[in-house]
């Protein structure tokens, strides 16, 4: 059974910016494009046909939306210590996906999470190196900003490399 997971990957015009931060601060960043999570890692029984059909009905409703990101928040949790880049709109479309994906058939693996949508920029070892990344990354100030178009779900690969196996638009 191999592991998924359901995402965003907003393609903004700047996106080499975030690229840069990620190259410095995200041992994730060569092994998966910049992404926003909507759920998080998980293994099931059901298929990929399945599992697009399971998004086609949860998404139905769903349009494109406008999403933005700006500045960076960090967070220390018993997963390890996280730099964000924080969603300022689009935010309540995204946590409302995020709430409808976890409903019936993905429930089970709904750990009760508090989810705030973010985009993950970097995953360090230690809470010195964190405050000093961030002190780093709140020098830039750009702005980030795209129209969602389609879902992702990702199977995550032996070596943790990112294999997009579907792609769902939205209407």
């Amino acid at each position: 059974m191999k592991t998924r997971t359901i995402m965003i990957f907003p393609e903004f015009e700047n996106i080499d910016v975030i690229n840069d931060i990620r190259k410095k601060y995200d041992p994730l960043a060569e092994l998966v494009l910049p992404h926003i999570t909507l759920v998080f890692p998980f293994n099931s029984e059901l298929t990929n046909e399945e599992l697009n059909l399971y998004l086609k009905d949860c998404l139905n409703d769903i349009q494109p939306f406008k999403v933005e990101l700006e500045g960076f928040s960090m967070q220390e949790d018993k997963y390890g210590n996280y730099l964000f880049l924080n969603v300022v709109q689009g935010m309540n479309v995204i946590k409302n996906i995020h709430d409808m994906l976890y409903k019936d058939k993905l429930k089970q693996f709904d750990i009760a999470y508090d989810y705030v949508p973010h985009m993950t920029v970097g995953k360090v070892s230690s809470k010195a190196f964190l405050d000093k990344a961030f002190d780093d990354v709140n020098k830039c100030n750009d702005k980030f900003s795209t129209m969602v178009k389609k879902i992702s779900v990702e199977m995550i690969g032996e070596h943790d490399e990112s294999i997009i196996i579907i792609e769902h638009e939205l209407n």
